[in-house]
């Protein structure tokens, strides 16, 4: 089982996406970089939460 993202998570990363999503990349490294320049992520934690789950929407989008 994976872990819950809370709703605080979810919203801010659907917005950053809806907002910027032919910015985002296929890889977390490049997403850290990008999810800084876009918002305002008080902790390190939070960013990398925000930019593996960005990742992760980019990635499955690709498939479909």
């Amino acid at each position: 089982m994976g872990r819950i993202k809370t709703k605080l998570i979810k919203r801010v990363t659907r917005k950053l996406y809806n907002a910027h999503s032919q910015d985002f990349k296929a890889t977390f490294e490049e997403n850290k970089g990008l999810v800084t320049k876009f918002a305002d992520i008080p902790s390190k934690k939070l960013r990398n939460i925000i930019a593996g789950y960005v990742t992760r929407m980019v990635n499955t989008r690709e498939e479909i």
